[in-house]
Parts: structure tokens; C-alpha cells; sequence
């Protein structure tokens, strides 16, 4: 029996692992970096190690580290969560040479589905299908559109869709590139893209007894950057053959390899029907949660009890039972080609949500979140701030119930990717089940990606702001309280505040202070109803809307049925400074530099990579803001860099430095 455990990883999944050990008694060790000292997992934990640095390599990548970690704080069991070291057959083959119980599949199952080639050569002779394989350098124009992978790691990185022979050479070496940054293994190959095809993947859970159970299956479609954003369970319209198929498929997969605990076997699914073996993650996956809710499993339970050798309770897993859906809310701008956010969290909740890391009791919303008040999101890790996902009787509840829970959060701090999500949940095609890997694109990622507040609504939040931030000066005032928001016995000018949307839109609100209140100007039909420091009523048109405000230093937020709305305060009297100069490119996040290809006194033209920044887990392309030279490149691979830093300079050709410096590429 475990009495103690540790978990060797951070975030939401550390938090949802530590949750079902204190229902078990078992107690927890919590690791931490010197980024995450203040996170909630290491508070929730009966005793946390530090591992000495910031980035994953130096600190949840150390092998020895945990290990060590673990015999310092007396834990008899490691689990590896997801990410960062779960499918790292070495490390749990130390982990039980080091004489602790590995909470996973067996080290051999992990290293036989570690190398996707290898993974698939094995479910080829367990009978199962897969794509064949393709040498990129022989690929033909008969065999494109490909889809060019890293042989291993995952999460998306050293991926890329390839529709035109002439850019397989340059896609390849940056998939290498990519691949061997992020797993030490620059192997790639090819294999066919499917158009509109699905991705479904089978939840297995097996134990040391022979029982391997095909837990339902999920649909996982929704992806940016070949990355998952929605997954629901069951996967809708999937008939009852191709789902028969695609869960002996799973379990021939893991019988083929001794598999013990939970895993997930992937597949696409052609339009067809046709479907193929991708891989099998070797551990519990990110949308686990979706599974949990509709057969009422906790899945990281059975994970330890699988670890202490019991049995599964029956031959068959419990049957589905109505429709879950799960939404990743991460710190991105998708309008911004996913530029990760960072910065403070200033206030996460999801009003109604009626569980946290645990199974849900009943149809409702359930939260699994990283973060809370005062967490600092930084550029060192994913930037998964948190998991909601709602259960309901049918599939429309159910997106119903998650589509309104994301619309009504309140996630005040780093910009999230909340308002795709909630489109995307509300779209006429997801809401028929119509979903493939393209979906976003089809759809249309920027209309998709554009903010639940329209512009009127956006104004309308930035006259609340106003209100409340003038209702906020009167309550802190030491003389004349009782006098209304904004009132002067003369005639004067309106009051203004001026305030500047993400996408960098000034919106400025004017009122005039009367003897019965603030009246709005240039606001046809809106009346102050009422107005607080942190909520104002705007009656508009007849109806009445609340607006809750929240201020921050530099940041005010503001939630309505309107859509949510953040806005920053502009200064009227700003500083001097001076700009950056013209083809000067700034850092637009925290990160690091991964690779660099361009030199000082290349010719380049607009759109060129002149680097690339590896921030949250994900490649960033820097590229010439024009035609011209490239006449400062201060930046080298391994340069951490903080947003604003000068990373590059281009000068028009007729430039005296272009001039004089100045080569073809």
C-alpha cells in the first residue's frame, strides 16, 4: 500500500493527482522550481522539495532530482502526472530501481510507444491499422498534401502540413530543428494528411491481471497547432461498428505490449470511416476529465490502484452516461498567431461550477485550474491556465452549460483564448458534430477568435469603468461624499476617461454630473440606473444590464452580459520617451531564443524568419517587418530574453548601414 506519494509535476494536473490522494489518504510531496515557490500545489501538498532553477530542463526534467526528492521527504510512490517526464522510460526505471512504486505503465510499454515509428510497426503486427510511412526526401508531388512528425516526443512541436512539394525540403529541416530542441531527437518522416479528418482517441485502463478495459472514447478534433482545445466523450456521430473497431483496435494495442494503468491509443478517422493508429500516450492525458464525468471513474484512483497491484472491479468498464465536453483555457491571443500572454492573475473563477479535480456528483460544470488569485504566469512552462468542463444529459446540454460557464468567468489578468472557445462551442457546425482537425481553420480563425463584446458593447464597459472608477475617487474622498459622481454647480465640459482595448483600439466615455446623477454622453437611449465602485446598471434601450468592474493597477475588467471586456487606463499625461525606431523588431513576449537564420548583412524580405522564440512550450516565428537589410541581430540561440528586448534590426537597402553592410542572401 502507498503511504506517501509524490507528484512529479505542477499545475492543474499536480493539484488534480493531489486531490484524489488526500480522498485515499495517502499523504503528498509537491516538487517545485524556483518559478513556481508560490504556486497552489506546493500549498496543497503536505511537504514540498525545491528543485534549484526556472527552466523545465533544470528543475521537472531532472531525473535525479525528483528521485532524490522523493527520498528526502519519504515517499514510497512517484507520480508522473502528464508532460515533462511521464513517458520517460529511464525515468521510471529509476524510479523503481530507487525501490518507490511508479504510478504508470510499465517502463517497456512506455519505451515501445516512445518512438512513433517504432509504435507503429508494433500495431501493425498487432493486426492494427496505421498510415504508411514516407521518406521525406523521396516524398513525390503524388503523395502531398503530407503531415511531417517528429518520431518522438508530442504536444504538436516538430509538426508541420505540407501541401506544396517545394516547401517539403525547408519544412523538414525545421521540423528537425524543432524536434530536437524539444525532445534531443531529431528524427522526422511523413505520412498522409487527411483532409477533414477526425481525431479520436480510446481511453484504456488495464491491470496487472490481464484486464484491459476500452473506457469509452474521445473526440479531441478542435487543435491549433496540432494541439487540443475541445475534447468531448462520447465522440459524437461515431457509428456503433467504427466505435467497436476503434476500442478493439485499443485493446489488441495494449495486450500487445503488457500495458498496466491508464493509457490512450489515438486515431484519425478519415471522412470515410477509414481509421489509423497515430500513437499511444503512456500516461493519463490533459481531457481525461470528459471520461471521468460520463462513467463516473476516477481515473487517477484506479492509476495507484493498478500501482498496488488491484484488480479492475469487473470484465467491462462502466457504460457512458450522457455527454461531456472540456475546453482548455489557455493564455494565448489567437488572433496574434497564439502569442502567449503572461503576466498576474488577478481573479479566476467560474460562477456555478460544482466540482474541482474530482468527478461530478451530478450534471454540471466541473474546474480543474493551475492558477488562482496572485498566480504569475511566465514564459517558462505551458501556458494551460485551467480545464472546464461541463456534463450533461445530451450533447447540446452539455455544450450549453460549458459555453455559458466560459462566457460568464471571471478571468481577470493575462489574455486568454476564452472568446474562440466559446464560438467555437456555440458554432452552428461543432453544435452538428461536424468536426475535424481543419475545423478553425474552415471556420475561420479570425472571426472565431474575435471578442464576445462588440464594439458598442465595448464602449458601453468603458462608461462603466468610467463610473465606477469616478464612484471609486468619491468614496475615498475626505470632503463632499454625498455629492453625486462627476456634479459641478457650472456648466463645464463632460468628464472623460480614455481607455485601450488588447487590440490596441482607444475607446474614450464621457459623462456630465447632474444634481440626479451622471447622464452618459453620446450614448443614445443609455441611462445610469445606478453606480457603485464595483458595478454599474446601464439601462439601454429599456433594459437593464449590471456590469461588475474590477480595477487593477493598469488593468480594469469588466463583465457583463455583454461579453467580458478588458480594458487599460490611458494616461493623459503620459511620459516621454522615445520610440522604438523604424524596423527595430522587439520581443512581443518573455522567452527564449531557439534558433536564429539570418546574420547581420542578409537581405531579407518581409515575412523571413530572422529567429525563432521558444515561450510556454511553442515556437514563435520572428520575421522581417519589410524588405531591406538586416543590419543588428543581438539575439543568439540560448539568449533569454524579457518582452521589448531588441532581438533584431532591419534597414531599408538604401540605408547607409544597408549600403555599406549589405550582402545577398
Amino acid at each position: 500500500m502507498i503511504t506517501t506519494l509524490l507528484v512529479a509535476n505542477r499545475g492543474e494536473i499536480a493539484r488534480r493527482v493531489l486531490r484524489t490522494c488526500r480522498a485515499l489518504g495517502i499523504a503528498t510531496v509537491a516538487v517545485h522550481s524556483d518559478a513556481d515557490t508560490g504556486a497552489p500545489h506546493v500549498r496543497e501538498a503536505d511537504a514540498a522539495v525545491r528543485l534549484p532553477g526556472r527552466a523545465a530542463a533544470d528543475t521537472y526534467l531532472r531525473a535525479d532530482a525528483v528521485i532524490g526528492a522523493a527520498r528526502a521527504a519519504g515517499a514510497d510512490a512517484v507520480h508522473p502526472g502528464y508532460g515533462f517526464l511521464s513517458e520517460n522510460a529511464d525515468f521510471a526505471r529509476a524510479v523503481t530501481a530507487a525501490g518507490l512504486t511508479w504510478v504508470g505503465p510499465p517502463p517497456d510499454a512506455i519505451e515501445a510507444m516512445g518512438h512513433k515509428v517504432r509504435a507503429k510497426e508494433i500495431a501493425e503486427r498487432a493486426g492494427v491499422p496505421v498510415f504508411g510511412r514516407l521518406d521525406p526526401e523521396k516524398a513525390t508531388a503524388a503523395d502531398l498534401p503530407v503531415l511531417v512528425k517528429a518520431a518522438a516526443g508530442g504536444g504538436g512541436r516538430g509538426m508541420r502540413v505540407v501541401r506544396d512539394l517545394g516547401a517539403l525540403e525547408a519544412e523538414t529541416t525545421a521540423a528537425r530543428a524543432e524536434a530536437a530542441a524539444a525532445f534531443g531527437d531529431p528524427e522526422v518522416f511523413c505520412e498522409p494528411y487527411v483532409e477533414r479528418g477526425r481525431h479520436v482517441e480510446v481511453q484504456l485502463l488495464a491491470d496487472t491481471r490481464g484486464t484491459v478495459w476500452a473506457v469509452g472514447e474521445r473526440d479531441c478534433s478542435v487543435q491549433r497547432r496540432h494541439q487540443k482545445i475541445i475534447e468531448e466523450a462520447p465522440a459524437p456521430g461515431l457509428g456503433a461498428d467504427l466505435r467497436a473497431r476503434l476500442h478493439a483496435a485499443a485493446r489488441d494495442m495494449a495486450r500487445a505490449i503488457g500495458y498496466t494503468g491508464a493509457g490512450t491509443a489515438e486515431f484519425l478517422v478519415a471522412p470515410d470511416g477509414t481509421a489509423a493508429f497515430l500513437e499511444m500516450n503512456t500516461r493519463l492525458q490533459v481531457e481525461h476529465p470528459v471520461t471521468e464525468c460520463v462513467t463516473g471513474l476516477d481515473l487517477v484512483e484506479w492509476q495507484i490502484r493498478v500501482a498496488e497491484g488491484e484488480p479492475l472491479p469487473a470484465a467491462e468498464p462502466p457504460a457512458p452516461r450522457g455527454h461531456a465536453v472540456e475546453a482548455r483555457v489557455y493564455a494565448e491571443d489567437p488572433a496574434a498567431d497564439w502569442r502567449p500572454r503572461t503576466g498576474t492573475v488577478h481573479d479566476f473563477a467560474v460562477p456555478g461550477a460544482a466540482a474541482a479535480f474530482a468527478p461530478l456528483p451530478d450534471h454540471g460544470v466541473r474546474v480543474d485550474s493551475g492558477v488562482e488569485p496572485g498566480t504569475e504566469v511566465g514564459p517558462d512552462y505551458d501556458p494551460l491556465l485551467a480545464k472546464v468542463t461541463a456534463w450533461g444529459r445530451t450533447r447540446d446540454d452539455a455544450l450549453r452549460r460549458l459555453a455559458t460557464a466560459l462566457a460568464r468567468a471571471r478571468l481577470h489578468g493575462p489574455g486568454t483564448n476564452r472568446d474562440l472557445l466559446v464560438r467555437v462551442l456555440r458554432h452552428p457546425a461543432f453544435a452538428a458534430g461536424d468536426v475535424h482537425t481543419g475545423f478553425l481553420g474552415a471556420h475561420g480563425l479570425a472571426g472565431l477568435a474575435r471578442p464576445l463584446a462588440d464594439p458598442g458593447a465595448v464602449r458601453l464597459s468603458a462608461l462603466a469603468a468610467a463610473l465606477a472608477a469616478a464612484e471609486t475617487a468619491r468614496a475615498q474622498a475626505p470632503v463632499l461624499r454625498p455629492v453625486p459622481t462627476g456634479w459641478r454647480n457650472l456648466p463645464s465640459q463632460p468628464h472623460t476617461r480614455a481607455y485601450r482595448t488588447p487590440d490596441g483600439t482607444e475607446v474614450t466615455a464621457a459623462y456630465t454630473g447632474r444634481r440626479d446623477g451622471p447622464h452618459p454622453v453620446d450614448h443614445p437611449g443609455v441611462r445610469v440606473a445606478a453606480a457603485a465602485p464595483d458595478r454599474v446598471d446601464l439601462e439601454v434601450d429599456g433594459v437593464r444590464y449590471r456590469f461588475a468592474v474590477a480595477a487593477y493597477p493598469g488593468a480594469v475588467f469588466v463583465d457583463s452580459p455583454l461579453g467580458p471586456v478588458a480594458l487599460t487606463p490611458v494616461d493623459r499625461f503620459p511620459e516621454a520617451g522615445a520610440d522604438a525606431a523604424p524596423g527595430t523588431l522587439l520581443a512581443p513576449m518573455p522567452g527564449t531564443v531557439a534558433r536564429v537564420g539570418a546574420a547581420v548583412g542578409d537581405r531579407v524580405r518581409a515575412g523571413d524568419p530572422l529567429l525563432w522564440l521558444d515561450a510556454m512550450k511553442m515556437e514563435h516565428r520572428i520575421a522581417a517587418p519589410a524588405d531591406g537589410v538586416v543590419t543588428a541581430l543581438p539575439a543568439a540561440p540560448g539568449d533569454r530574453v524579457e518582452t521589448g528586448t531588441v532581438l533584431a534590426v532591419v534597414e531599408d537597402a538604401a540605408h547607409p548601414a544597408a549600403r555599406e553592410e549589405g550582402t545577398p542572401r
